[in-house]
């Protein structure tokens, strides 16, 4: 029963028709059928919403962990490249000091020759003039310095990749965070250099003090390479805009850190287009981009708030001003301040 109608009449006893009971019912009837199907309606827009709800939920859960074996096979696979590098790197390493010393006593030996050319058959002086004994001496080793300084470069490469794809390290620890931004700028290093009238992105560092952080590593330094992606983006952009003006742009990205209580706050600043106060409400949603179709998923910035709000209980925030620039700031507890690894 929807509802009761009643109907009556005070002035004077009324004998109802037939017709005039079938009518009332019938009203009745549809009142109530109207009512339920609102009642219907109602029900359908509240479950129309909790579908949708899911839906998007499910689809934001279902990025992110196409994301985050993304993120684990490139991980892999920059921790393979690092430990196929590392070994014949090892091994020029270890061989470098030997071939020092070698050099250095054929060197001894050929000083000696020098002093006593006089006495030297002609065919031996005639073939230390062609290949120009002198400057091979002085030069060898300058040669044998710079393969060493190679050496030592690639090393550091391997070192920072190891860093940053921390393949063995899926629980929480305590770490450096400066070495996780620095392995982070060295893999986007070849879209931070200079190339042809690209003029390069200045990156400032200013780095203060701080205690090792408890986090999850690997996820932390994908949340920054997707800051700093966005950031090198918004740069390039602005070099772009530039182009059709014949003043030159000066492109800067400045990244601070500071222990402030129990917390380490991050800023990672850049002096590109900015982001418009509409547009900034939504960078933190799922799927939201402004970029080109096959530029961007927008699920970068999504993924950094659930990174580092959601499992790291920190906290990130986006300041911006059109023309000026964008500033990320990001607070993460220093102890305690992780979930549970899923």
């Amino acid at each position: 029963m929807w509802g009761l109608l009643v109907a009556y009449q005070n002035s004077q006893p009324r004998y109802w028709k037939d017709e005039e009971v079938n009518l009332l019912a019938q009203v009745g009837t549809q009142l109530g059928i109207a009512i339920q199907q609102a009642e219907l309606l109602e029900k359908t827009k509240t479950q129309t919403t909790k579908l949708a709800q899911a839906l998007q939920e499910l689809k934001q859960t279902q990025a992110q962990l196409i994301q985050g074996e993304k993120m684990a096979g490139l991980g892999q696979l920059i921790a393979g490249v690092a430990h196929e590098i590392n070994n014949p790197v090892s091994f020029i390493f270890g061989n470098l000091t030997y071939v020092n010393e070698y050099v250095e006593d054929l060197l001894k030996i050929a000083n000696v020759y020098q002093k006593n050319s006089s006495n030297l058959p002609a065919e031996v002086q005639k073939q230390i003039e062609e290949i120009d004994l002198d400057f091979i001496i002085s030069d060898l080793p300058k040669t044998l310095e710079s393969m060493q300084i190679g050496a030592e470069r690639i090393s550091e490469i391997v070192l920072s990749l190891r860093n940053f794809s921390r393949k063995d390290e899926a629980d929480s620890k305590p770490v450096n965070i400066h070495e996780g931004l620095d392995s982070t700028l060295l893999i986007l290093g070849h879209r931070i250099k200079a190339n042809g009238e690209y003029p390069g992105i200045n990156v400032i560092k200013k780095y203060d003090e701080l205690p090792l952080l408890e986090c999850f590593p690997a996820q932390l330094n994908q949340a920054f390479m997707n800051i700093l992606s966005n950031s090198i983006d918004a740069l390039e952009q602005k070099f772009a805009a530039s182009q059709t003006s014949s003043s030159k742009v000066a492109l800067n990205i400045e990244i601070s850190t500071q222990a402030v209580n129990d917390k380490v706050v991050i800023k990672i600043a850049d002096n590109g287009l900015g982001i418009p106060e509409e547009i900034k409400e939504n960078i933190f949603d799922p799927f939201f981009t402004t970029k080109e179709v096959g530029k961007g998923t927008g699920l970068g910035l999504p993924i950094c708030y659930q990174i580092i709000v959601e499992k790291h209980h920190g906290q990130i925030q986006c300041s911006s001003q059109v023309g000026e620039g964008t500033e990320f700031t990001i607070e993460l507890p220093i102890k305690a301040g992780v979930s549970k690894q899923n």
